[in-house]
């Protein structure tokens, strides 16, 4: 196992909207976050979608489940992903599982999370959550 993909982990699962400047020991001024709805250049970019992510979920936690370093400074981590939203499900807990592509020298210069945005969002939207609940019905027929 890569002690830079668990000392990673552990500092990412230990962030909150109190402490985001921490990001700066963990990706370069550089950095490229990419998920299935942004894509983001620039640590100041990073840190602004993590404080509008933060002030906007009332819990935000990872569960780090695995970690694979497949050549030098390159990696994934599997996680699970908890959180709950006023404006979605209810504000019960959502749950989405998904993986990381990191790039690292010393900092991650490149992250990019894989994960199912429907389960993440789309799914738990008023209208669009009903309609994606038909849509998935009608598919596994």
């Amino acid at each position: 196992m890569s002690d830079f993909l668990k000392d990673f982990a552990r500092e990412f699962a230990a962030l909150n909207k109190h402490n985001l400047e921490r990001l700066v020991d963990l990706y370069s001024e550089d950095a490229v976050f990419q998920d299935p709805l942004h894509t983001l250049h620039g640590l100041a970019n990073i840190r602004g979608y993590f404080a509008e992510l933060y002030a906007n979920v009332s819990d935000l936690s990872f569960d780090f489940k695995g970690y694979d370093q497949v050549g030098s400074g390159e990696g994934y981590l599997r996680w699970t992903m908890s959180y709950r939203h006023p404006r979605l499900a209810g504000g019960n807990l959502i749950q989405v599982e998904g993986c990381s592509h990191l790039l690292w020298h010393t900092r991650v210069y490149q992250h990019r999370d894989y994960f199912d945005a429907g389960s993440l969002l789309y799914e738990h939207l008023p209208v669009l959550g009903a309609v994606i609940s038909w849509l998935k019905g009608r598919l596994s027929q």
